[in-house]
């Protein structure tokens, strides 16, 4: 299942290579939501992986963005302790132009199909 969330890029990390085959980059946005309590920020950490990795970049911060991406869970077992590990695995990111609507091509906002999940990397604690 997909996901979409819109806010701020406030941090965008380098790209780290964790093996010769694994490669990633993490990035933070801002999201404000305003209550009956008043605003409230929350601030959400995203990864991107293997090719996705080049499709935000330093022009990105500050920047209002739409992001669609997938959760995704893990099971890691090292020396007989169990962990679990949740990580948002973005996987398309657009700028969010002031008063006009994410870039859909004119279409209804159906996110694009997800990439297929990278079971060869399960065994990884991230």
């Amino acid at each position: 299942m997909a996901f979409e969330i819109t806010g701020k890029v406030i941090e965008i990390m380098p790209v780290i290579n964790v093996s010769d085959k694994f490669r990633k980059r993490e990035f933070v946005i801002e999201r404000k939501e305003s209550g009956t309590g008043g605003v409230f920020f929350d601030f959400i950490k995203f990864q991107l992986t293997q090719d996705k990795c080049d499709i935000i970049n330093e022009s990105f911060l500050n920047e209002e963005v739409r992001i669609l991406f997938n959760i995704k869970g893990n099971k890691w077992v090292k020396e007989g302790k169990v962990s679990y590990f949740t990580n948002l695995d973005a996987w398309k990111v657009e700028r969010v132009r002031a008063g006009q609507p994410p870039d859909t091509d004119g279409q209804e906002s159906v996110p694009d199909e997800p990439p297929p999940p990278e079971d060869e990397f399960n065994d990884l604690p991230f």
